[in-house]
């Protein structure tokens, strides 16, 4: 990202200026600075995002690679927010209306975050069971020559997995979902097998409390989520008001992506006025994915994350080769077969460098999320500390 080398130094001056005295003269065309610096830096990192998403680099919209990237920059906005709100700052400046409210609004909208991790997580241990069901079938597939007794492997392993990836909500339209998936000539066996499949995949999916829900959390986090006008726009309400939406937007994006916990209606918008122009590049990728989610409830898929697409896609193709197997095969069908598994083992690949490292980053947001919560929490606290009375 460009603005990663830039992070370094806008810390340092922070954290150099605010050891200074505070009341010399020019320091609140300094706070003006820091926070032009931080809209910046925001900006500049999420038009990154969007020309990454746009470019032909293996990198596009909720690729894992993508999401990495992502929450690399939430990280770095979630280091200079906290700079720019608290380090070396008089704990009365945060105590004051607005930020008495504004501040409390952000700390619980941290906590529903934390919810979130916790969903997404389970949600990558889900879409890497789904890997290794699709490395089985690649296995089988790539024998040579292709007999009964490999297909009817593959076979088995596609059923296992296209069932687990129409497991898409508890009350959502995954129901349905999977009954598409499993009357697609009802291939698999007995609805025995077809359950066990299911509960399987439910018991790595759903690590949340019973009636949980992704949507709801994420409605959650909008609400109260209102942009500062006149004075507050220029002061600290902003950089508040912009972790929020940062906030917000990646927890929002990594839910859409990775298999959730009930996530009907999550393509409702939330609120970012256009007017900020910080905000731009947030707002164009936020109208891309929700007309990708649209599509996505339309054709119930498990998911928008581009390795879950593409494998989603190509084993429903060799889930339907495999039903109509006659040995031995035509030679066009198989050479056709053969491009398709190549497909899938890339997609395997891909997976299996990616998702591990993604599953650490969120443990990363997770805990870096922790400590902000706690290091602001503490701050309030030493404000509440001054402004008591001594007897």
């Amino acid at each position: 990202m460009r603005t990663t080398e830039n992070q370094g130094s806008f810390l340092n001056r922070i954290s150099i200026r605010r050891n200074q005295v505070v009341s010399m003269d020019g320091n609140h065309e300094q706070e003006l600075e820091d926070l032009e610096h931080f809209q910046k830096h925001v900006s500049d990192r999420f038009a990154d995002l969007l020309q990454i998403s746009e470019d032909n680099s293996g990198e596009g919209l909720l690729s894992i690679a993508w999401l990495r990237k992502l929450l690399d920059v939430f990280l770095c906005c979630e280091a200079e927010f906290k700079a720019v709100l608290i380090m070396g700052r008089d704990p009365n400046q945060i105590s004051k209306a607005p930020l008495d409210r504004l501040v409390p609004e952000l700390l619980d909208r941290l906590v529903k975050a934390l919810d979130i991790c916790n969903a997404v997580t389970s949600g990558v241990d889900a879409v890497r069971h789904c890997q290794k069901l699709a490395e089985i079938a690649v296995s089988a597939l790539e024998q040579r020559p292709i007999g009964d007794g490999q297909v009817r492997r593959a076979k088995k392993a596609l059923n296992s997995l296209l069932a687990a990836m129409a497991l898409e909500d508890k009350d959502g339209i995954g129901n349905k979902a999977t009954e598409r998936a499993w009357s697609f000539g009802r291939r698999g066996g007995s609805g025995a097998n077809k359950d066990r499949a299911a509960g399987q995949f439910r018991s790595l999916w759903w690590g949340m409390a019973k009636g949980w829900s992704a949507a709801k959390q994420i409605q959650a986090m909008s609400a109260n989520l209102v942009a500062p006008r006149g004075a507050e726009s220029t002061g600290l309400p902003l950089p508040v008001y912009m972790m929020s939406s940062v906030t917000l937007f990646v927890m929002w994006a990594l839910v859409a992506a990775i298999p959730c916990q009930e996530r009907t209606g999550l393509a409702s918008h939330f609120p970012v006025p256009r007017q900020f122009g910080w905000a731009q590049s947030m707002i164009v990728l936020q109208e891309k994915i929700s007309e990708e989610w649209k599509k996505k409830e339309k054709k119930g898929s498990s998911g928008l994350l581009e390795e879950i697409q593409k494998m989603e896609k190509l084993g429903q193709s060799l889930a339907e080769f495999a039903d109509s197997f006659q040995f031995p095969a035509e030679p066009e069908r198989l050479d056709e077969v053969a491009a398709q598994v190549a497909d899938l083992a890339e997609t395997c690949k891909r997976m299996e460098e990616g998702l591990v490292p993604l599953q650490q980053q969120i443990r990363e947001v997770f805990h870096k999320v922790v400590r902000t919560r706690t290091e602001v929490l503490v701050v309030l606290d030493q404000a509440g500390k001054v402004s008591t009375p001594t007897m």
